[in-house]
């Protein structure tokens, strides 16, 4: 009878699970990598979040870690917490799957494998999370996507449009510019011909003065010649 509940405890025991409770917040890569579906990407990707927002407040928030969707955090919810002390137990050896017992070379091919994933990008992780999206989400980003497009043409329509006022602005600049050196033009000649009215000026009045001068003599010479004259003829009578 002993013997008999002591194989049963034993049964229930392993059959419960591999790990009695993750914390979150404490668990390293490799306690965090025990809980199902978790793998080396998605436990770093844990880490690095707990380290960038100071811990997790509530195993809901795991569902917010890159590569974690809505199956993978009900998958874990039983098994993970955010406080408390991380007890993980590891299960018999004969209890492994056979699929664990692989050669040197698989393990060495599905590591490079796995690094190639990683370095482009494209990991089973990020085909759940894509899997994992919600429509009403994925019908967000698509609208989204809508407007930025419309958005964008808008701006491409703005640009096109400032593009012609500028070569419009350019060209009244350049009408501008050839009305003002136009005027320039105008203002020389104006200059040329105000000082060539004010040299004809000047001759007139010098031309005025000597004809007045000149005729000033005249009636002097006249007057002392008329003067010569009466006196002559005083003299002869």
């Amino acid at each position: 009878m002993k013997k008999t509940l002591l194989a049963l405890f034993a049964s229930l025991a392993f059959s419960i699970s591999a790990f009695a409770g993750v914390n979150l917040n404490t668990a390293t890569q490799a306690e965090l990598e025990t809980l199902e579906g978790i793998g080396p990407v998605k436990a770093a990707a844990i880490i690095d979040y707990r380290k960038k927002n100071g811990g997790f407040k509530s195993v809901d928030e795991l569902e917010k870690v890159e590569g974690v969707g809505p199956v993978t955090l009900e998958s874990v919810r039983k098994d993970v917490s955010v406080s408390g002390r991380t007890t993980v137990v590891a299960p018999a050896a004969d209890a492994k799957p056979a699929k664990e017992k692989e050669t040197k070379k698989e393990k060495e091919t599905k590591s490079v494998g796995s690094e190639k994933a990683a370095a482009s990008g494209k990991t089973a992780d990020s085909k759940e999370v894509k899997a994992d999206k919600p429509k009403k989400e994925a019908k967000e980003e698509k609208k989204e996507a809508k407007a930025d497009k419309k958005d964008e043409k808008a701006d491409k329509k703005s640009a096109k449009e400032d593009k012609k006022e500028m070569k419009s602005e350019k060209k009244d600049d350049k009408a501008d510019k050839k009305s003002t050196k136009a005027d320039k033009k105008d203002s020389k000649a104006d200059k040329k011909d105000d000082k060539a009215d004010k040299k004809a000026e000047a001759d007139a009045k010098k031309a005025e003065k000597k004809e007045a001068a000149d005729k000033k003599k005249a009636d002097k010479a006249a007057e002392k010649k008329a003067k010569a004259d009466k006196k002559k003829a005083a003299d002869k009578k």
